[in-house]
């Protein structure tokens, strides 16, 4: 952004001449435009620091490699710790841990750290009321489904949608019962295509 600046300078004979010089400000130090897209990225690693849920929504770690990296240093960082706040590389990262997982939420350095934290709340909450309060690994890893669609109605592109966890397990509910009905009739189609073949 270009901004004119009125300058008042003195000549060396005494006379105040004004000036309108330009310069140059970047956005940040001015102020901070408001967006809607507060989350960076949503993680979930194992008591090893290895990724079992990792959602990117920018382009901040564009490769996988780069990606691990992060979740690594990240974990590095946070696993002895009790806070549930941290800045890393230039980012806000709000986490908690539970049994043998840890959940992270990230957003940028000048994000609200309640924001990213009601994300982190919403999709902990969601998880205990969906595995019947057995948040761990093995849980986890056999409900990947509920865990994607909890994801998915919890922040959407970085903006995030839903802070309520009930509310995000009903709509979950109700898609996981409609991939089942779909399932259902897949089988029997199967099925039936099967015995005509027969």
């Amino acid at each position: 952004m270009l901004f004119y600046l009125q300058c008042h300078l003195k000549s060396h004979n005494g006379n105040t001449k004004t000036v309108l010089k330009k310069k140059k400000v970047t956005t940040i130090s001015l102020y901070l435009e408001p967006s809607l897209y507060t989350v960076k990225a949503v993680l979930i690693l194992d008591n090893d620091g290895e990724r079992l849920y990792a959602k990117y929504y920018d382009d901040t770690y564009p490769t996988v490699k780069e990606q691990k990296a992060f979740e690594k240093n990240i974990f590095n960082k946070t696993h002895r710790t009790d806070s549930e706040i941290a800045l890393l590389d230039g980012l806000t990262v709000v986490y908690k841990s539970n049994i043998d997982l840890y959940f992270y939420v990230i957003g940028s350095s000048h994000e609200n750290e309640l924001m990213l934290m009601s994300v982190l709340n919403c999709l902990f909450d969601s998880l205990s009321q969906m595995l019947r309060k057995n948040v761990e690994k093995r849980a986890l890893l056999e409900n990947m489904e509920g865990l994607f669609l909890a994801v998915d109605e919890i922040v959407d592109g970085g903006v995030i949608l839903e802070s309520d966890a009930q509310q995000v397990v009903h709509r979950v509910a109700l898609r996981v019962g409609y991939l089942g009905r779909k399932r259902i009739k897949l089988v029997l189609r199967i099925i039936r295509l099967t015995c005509n073949l027969l």
